[in-house]
């Protein structure tokens, strides 16, 4: 029996005819594929030691490509790399791979986790290779470089991690691929001349599934629906916002897009799948009727869900947003533009050609289609006008007297030309985008040898012009000066060298500082905390949240509703508009700590200057979540963040991440270990996917070791996590939580909220109200700070199938005899995925 592991195939020794046969038949054998040209040609450049530029539309089998240059790499002892430019592309590059060669040939490394690497594959994001680039220049152990998706190369943010291998790692050969490169003599010109090599440039515009073009005068709803009837789905309808998909596929719903054997298709396959309130309940709608949303907003595990679906063929329509959602890969058969027109961040402006193309490729996929659809609809105006003029037939009074629809100030318009220019025109060329940073020096002064001259050839020898180039040294200039002031680098002398060597001071410190800069900064302020407040817990996890980026659509719906509550409170105070106004822009998304985090950070920053790269944001999004003790659906719904719920999950996980590596164990207390235990509970009973694959590469060794190892969640649509109450230290916290929010609602005699939680036992708006009645007849208010919501405030006794609960209200007289008392239903709990209460009573126990 042959093995299926390309790696036993692999011949010995360097045969480059052996090597591109054995991989040929590898293909056919186990994916059933023949070499298509373009890809024959690549690999055989590959196998005699040439870089290549793989120019080829998508759907091309660039992937296969991909393959072959870590075989030849493979065969000739050498580690190969390969990048991609999100993490989430990363992972599922390293488990494809380990499918390929095997777990023990496989690595990662994406700044989160390190899984076996020093393996002689290793998948990592483009800034890892980057940074061990600056670190070990040529002496770095990089025998092939594969860089995906190399039009990032422009990217005004990231591109300088996709040019800096480039001009570090001459001994590499490299293989650049992407759909959309446009021009690249440039970059073959200087990869032979930096590597020796030389270097193919394989560019074909023809496709294995050849694409057609329509521009359509039709209402969008109807254009889709001519697509249903004429075979032409799956249809991906772009969008450029995620509001407007979700909406889209709403409308959708009135059409019967799928047929009654999908539906119950559709129906087993989603099984016992558990969606949430919110957007679950909309999606859980929409994918019943054949319609699917992608978007990455969406909580991961709806994602995989759609993709399932779409893969098995069941979605006939797929509502996404203008990027396919970041690494869809499913059979898509028509792509429907509903504009060519898009909002880039600071203004309305026509598609670029990469754009296009990266958008347009994705239709038809080989061994699905013959041919691939894209379809663009005309404006809505030129839409109406064009059924006015119909309707006016060929009477020119007629035609004259139609009232033509102008379009909407400042529209940003097209047309079936323009559409016609997008399918001929070229993507733009690759512009270069380099910076200078504390990190990139420090990781070059790391590198050992002359600092001098490394820097020097990195800054005169990339692809920036002069003028730009001159103003990187003035500033590698400034930071060095800056790092020698501080005592991070210090300058010695070797006998017989031109110059003076430089050397970092302190380099574990620095090791940890460069990988995530605020990092130490935080263990720093950590210890400027009062660690016997009852604040404290919460306050290390504002620390930490103010070294993360921003979740930017949470803080600005926490600084919407905080604007809206001021309002309200000033309309009742009798402030006038225009004081409303100027007050207002003082109003913003809370701020834990941050005169503090800002002054100390000035301080820090005299020791440690690289970190005047890195921006300090103080935020409050778990600890919001925390003080208003709710849960992942209720704090969505609270802000109206369904269609970020994705976004929003993401950072939760990342703070959980950041909680666990970085505060050190002397740090934590109890009440801090219980929080970030709930913390990774509430994100695992979300979407387990973001920290059960977190957690098998972390733990990284089994990997290497050949035992097998699957994606977090790839188990399909059905995988769900543990129950609920299988960590017993988090689910204290869960049930803590929930009592403490009925609590708080009572605090703010918000009764409705209350029915809505516990209409189910019995406690409605009105039986809440009546049993805090006797209660107020005595005190004015319920206490709901730090104090009130103490562990000494609550009693739980544990028994086998229930949980009795005791939460002790905080009075203003201290008494502390009111309480409200409990059942928790643990089945339920695990069924639900959240603590199920049982209220009992509430009254004085005095």
């Amino acid at each position: 029996m042959v093995s299926p592991l390309l790696t036993d195939r692999l011949p010995h020794g360097d045969d480059p005819d052996k090597l591109v046969e054995v991989f040929a038949d590898w293909a056919f054998d186990e994916r059933g594929l023949s070499l298509y040209p373009a890809q024959e040609d690549a690999l055989l450049e590959l196998v005699t030691g040439a870089n290549v530029i793989l120019s080829t539309p998508t759907g091309s089998g660039k992937s296969l490509v991909a393959i072959g240059a870590h075989a030849v790499a493979l065969a000739r002892g050498e580690r190969s790399f390969y990048t991609a430019p999100i993490k989430a592309l990363v992972s599922e590059k390293f488990f494809a791979l380990i499918e390929v060669f095997g777990a023990d040939k496989v690595g990662m490394m994406t700044g989160d986790a390190a899984v076996n690497e020093k393996a002689p594959i290793i998948c990592c994001t483009a800034e890892i290779l980057a940074n061990l680039a600056l670190r070990e220049g040529r002496s770095a152990d990089v025998g092939a470089v594969i860089m995906d998706e190399f039009h990032f190369y422009a990217d005004p943010q990231r591109g300088w991690a996709w040019q800096v291998p480039i001009v570090e790692l001459g001994q590499a050969q490299f293989l650049l691929m992407s759909a959309t490169l446009g021009d690249t003599d440039f970059f073959a010109e200087d990869l032979k001349r930096r590597t020796g090599r030389e270097t193919a440039q394989i560019t074909s515009v023809e496709r294995p599934v050849p694409l057609v073009f329509r521009y359509v005068l039709e209402p969008l709803h109807e254009t889709i629906s001519e697509l249903l009837v004429t075979h032409e789905a799956p249809v991906y309808v772009v969008h450029f916002t995620q509001q407007a998909a979700i909406e889209r596929a709403q409308s959708l719903t009135s059409v019967n897009v799928a047929s009654k054997e999908d539906k119950a298709a559709i129906a087993e396959t989603i099984g016992s799948f558990r969606f949430t309130a919110g957007f679950g309940r909309t999606l859980s709608r929409l994918v019943r009727h054949g319609i699917g949303v992608h978007h990455a907003g969406m909580l991961p595990r709806y994602r995989r869900l759609v993709e399932t679906l779409a893969q098995a063929g069941l979605l006939r329509v797929i509502c996404g947003t203008d990027t396919l959602g970041v690494g869809i890969n499913v059979p898509i058969r028509t792509v429907l533009f509903t504009a060519l027109s898009k909002y880039d961040g600071s203004r309305v402006r026509p598609l670029k050609a990469r754009e296009f193309h990266q958008i347009a490729g994705r239709a038809g996929r080989a061994g699905y289609d013959t041919v691939g659809t894209v379809v663009a609809e005309a404006p809505e105006h030129d839409i109406e006008n064009a059924k006015a003029l119909a309707k006016a037939g060929d009477d020119p009074k007629k035609r004259r007297k139609v009232a033509r629809k102008q379009p909407p100030e400042g529209f940003v318009g097209w047309s079936e030309v323009s559409f016609q220019k997008l399918q001929a025109a070229r993507p733009e060329p690759l512009t270069s985008h380099f910076q200078v940073t504390h990190a990139m020096l420090l990781n070059v002064v790391s590198r050992g040898g002359d600092t001098y001259a490394a820097m020097k050839q990195l800054l005169t020898d990339n692809h920036e012009p002069r003028s730009r180039q001159r103003r990187h040294i003035l500033r590698a200039i400034a930071i060095y000066r800056a790092l020698r002031t501080a005592g991070v680098v210090e300058e010695y002398t070797v006998e017989g060298a031109p110059r003076p060597r430089v050397r970092i001071v302190d380099e574990l410190q620095l090791d940890f500082a460069l990988n995530q800069p605020l990092s130490p900064f935080a263990l720093a302020a950590i210890e400027l905390l009062d660690r016997e407040s009852p604040e404290y817990p919460l306050d290390v996890v504002s620390v930490i949240e103010s070294t993360l980026d921003d979740p930017r659509q949470v803080l600005a719906a926490q600084q919407n509703k905080a604007r809206g509550d001021a309002v309200a409170r000033m309309k009742a105070d009798g402030i006038e508009y225009e004081e409303r106004m100027a007050l207002l822009d003082d109003v913003t998304y809370p701020k834990p700590l941050d005169e503090l985090l800002h002054a100390a950070l000035e301080t820090y920053r005299r020791g440690a200057p690289w970190v005047e790269d890195a921006r300090l944001s103080p935020k409050s999004v778990v600890r919001d979540m925390s003080e208003r003790a709710m849960t992942f659906t209720e704090y969505v719904s609270h802000y109206g963040l369904a269609r970020s719920e994705g976004l929003v999950l993401r950072y939760l996980a990342d703070t959980y991440r950041a909680l666990r590596q970085t505060v050190p164990e002397h740090a934590r207390t109890e009440e801090l270990s219980d929080l970030i235990e709930w913390l990774g509970e509430l994100v695992r009973q979300t979407d387990s996917s973001l920290l059960d694959e977190w957690a098998t590469l972390a733990a990284g060794a089994d990997v290497g070791d050949g035992a097998e190892v699957r994606p977090g969640g790839a188990g399909g649509p059905e995988t769900a996590p543990d129950g609920v109450t299988a960590n017993p230290r988090a689910f204290r916290v869960l049930v803590r939580n929930a009592m403490f929010r009925r609590v708080e609602l009572a605090a703010l005699s918000r009764w409705e909220e209350l029915g809505e939680l516990d209409r189910e036992s019995g406690w409605t708006a009105e039986r809440w109200r009546e049993a805090f009645a006797p209660y107020f007849e005595v005190h004015d208010r319920i206490g709901f700070g730090a104090d009130a919501r103490g562990p000494q405030m609550i009693d739980i006794t544990e028994e086998a199938d229930r949980w009795l609960v005791r939460q002790v209200v905080d009075d203003p007289a201290g008494d502390r005899d009111w309480a409200l008392t409990a059942e928790v239903d643990l089945a339920a709990s695990d069924e639900s995925g959240e603590a199920v209460i049982w209220i009992t009573a509430f009254d004085d126990r005095s």
